[in-house]
């Protein structure tokens, strides 16, 4: 933009002289131009370690990390899959079925730390959901960080470029650019893939989400990774008009009809046939046709790269035709 204004004024001015049919031969000063800055590259900029955590707090890592404590089942499953299973020593109830941690390792509790249990530990870094946090600035292990201990707060990321920005970040902590790397790149190019099919398929599915069984549905609506997985699979969520999770009454669901239902619910034997069988719900297409399913829990609810693999379940419960 400063270019085109000095280059615009400099026209201005010659046109005058000519206008005035002056002798004077002055010649105006070439402007040379700035040299463009470049914009900063995040993956190259991924390679420094951090100075503060995803959540913006100030961090001091250790110069090697050979223990680990991991709380919350995203994070493990990063972890994991970065190569640095066998380096964590602890982790939360939730990390259990998380293929690749020690067995017989101590299990704790996220939401109810025990600090000095930590401590004892000793651990080079803990990796923590910003779950834990009960308000506000609450630090749960703020006696932890205090004897010099490594805490990073990993936030619940709520979009598909979050989770990329979380593995790419945690690479950087553990000092593993080239595997981080390679994660997100795996996980772009089935996005694309995904996303290609998508684009040819010319009938539109509406879907229904749920995340919570009766008698208190909840399901979920724009703001979530969720909701970016069914609309990038080629489908509608009946409550993308509401933000986040939301909880919804039978008349509402019954009155939008969806054509597909998925649940992600996992706590019961089996919730396609609790759907199936649910009074009034009879009238829903979905129902009608058949086309209820369920879908990995862990997939489709934890923000880590396993969501690629809950993309897909999704999408062939929405357009089995195109996807298999």
């Amino acid at each position: 933009m400063k270019k085109f204004t000095i280059g615009f004024l400099g026209l201005l001015c010659l046109l005058f002289l000519v206008a005035c049919g002056g002798d004077d031969t002055t010649q105006t000063p070439e402007y040379t131009p700035e040299p463009a800055l470049e914009a900063p590259d995040p993956i190259q900029e991924a390679r420094n370690r951090p100075d503060v955590d995803r959540e913006g707090f100030a961090i001091t890592l250790p110069d090697e990390i050979s223990t680990i404590i991991s709380i919350g089942p995203s994070n493990t499953e990063v972890l994991v899959e970065l190569g640095f299973g066998d380096k964590i020593v602890s982790t939360d109830r939730f990390s259990d079925n998380v293929l690749g941690i020690a067995e017989g390792i101590s299990v704790l509790d996220m939401m109810s730390l025990d600090a000095e249990f930590i401590i004892e530990l000793n651990p080079d870094i803990i990796f923590i959901t910003g779950m834990t946090r009960v308000h506000g600035d609450d630090d749960p292990l703020r006696l932890v960080s205090d004897v010099g201990i490594a805490v990073i707060y990993m936030p619940s990321s709520v979009s598909i470029d979050a989770i990329i920005e979380d593995i790419r970040f945690m690479a950087a902590v553990m000092d593993a650019h080239d595997a981080g790397e390679a994660i997100i790149s795996y996980m772009q190019a089935e996005i694309d893939a995904i996303r290609e099919i998508a684009s040819t398929i010319t009938t539109t599915r509406t879907v229904y989400f749920e995340i919570s069984p009766a008698p208190h549905l909840w399901t979920l609506g724009t703001g979530t990774f969720i909701n970016e997985m069914i609309e990038l699979v080629g489908a509608v969520n009946i409550f993308a008009d509401k933000y986040s999770w939301v909880s919804v009454a039978d008349e509402v669901l019954l009155e939008t009809n969806p054509d597909v239902i998925i649940t992600s619910v996992n706590f019961m034997d089996d919730p396609v046939s609790e759907i199936m069988n649910r009074p009034g719900w009879n009238t829903i297409t979905a129902v009608q046709n058949g086309d209820v399913f369920q879908v990995s829990t862990d997939y489709t609810n934890r923000p880590s790269h396993n969501i690629i693999r809950g993309l897909r379940q999704i999408a062939t419960a929405v357009y089995p035709e195109y996807f298999q």
